[in-house]
């Protein structure tokens, strides 16, 4: 395999990954419907900073962290199931309206990316992509490692800005249709919730097994 052909089929399973509906795009997805765009956005730079953290992870961690993974791996899944369900049921709980939450929105602007970064960096997910994938695309034949996993961070975060970017501006029009109805957005909120709860769920249990 060439290495533009390696480049291709790692762009075609990150891409694969980040678009499938999950926890980090379910937050931002939260985030816009709430804060509107600007909130969205933030959000969206969140998750794209946390791709950008995995990327150095999933490069360092080829050589070294891989041999350690049956030692490590298993309490940080717990860890990230744990804080995606505790996020969840602030949701479920929650009776976020876009009315109540417009003027808390445009003072929190660090606490969304903060939080989304955090969201990413704890996404269970994605410590298993990198652990099962990234050792089977670095590879020295291709040059430095450090200069190949520069160029999956950058296609990382890319793809994530185009992808979680888009769900923002959705949102955000959602937002304006919303506006209205509390009682909609209470239950998007909650369902939100929900979901990232079964999410965590369903993968800690697969990883488990």
């Amino acid at each position: 395999m060439t290495y533009t052909e390696n480049l291709w089929l790692f762009f075609l399973l990150i891409l694969g990954i980040i678009i499938v509906p999950g926890m980090d795009m379910i937050y931002v997805l939260a985030s816009s419907l709430s804060g509107g765009r600007r909130q969205g956005l933030t959000a969206t730079g969140g998750m794209m900073t946390g791709g950008a953290v995995h990327t150095l992870y999933g490069t360092l961690g080829t050589g070294f962290l891989v041999a350690f993974a049956p030692r490590f791996f298993l309490p940080l899944l717990v860890l990230g199931a744990a804080y995606m369900i505790w996020v969840g049921f602030s949701l479920v709980r929650s009776s976020i309206t876009v009315s109540s939450v417009e003027g808390v929105g445009r003072r929190s602007g660090w606490t969304t990316f903060r939080q989304a970064v955090t969201t990413c960096l704890l996404n269970p997910k994605a410590y298993i992509f990198v652990l099962a994938v990234y050792p089977q695309f670095l590879k020295p034949v291709y040059g430095p490692i450090w200069l190949q996993g520069l160029v999956f961070g950058v296609m990382t975060v890319l793809i994530q800005g185009l992808v979680y970017g888009a769900v923002a501006l959705a949102g955000d029009r959602a937002r304006s249709l919303l506006t209205n109805s509390p009682a909609i957005t209470v239950w998007i909120g909650r369902g939100a919730g929900a979901l990232l709860i079964t999410a965590a769920a369903v993968t800690l249990w697969e990883s488990l097994r």
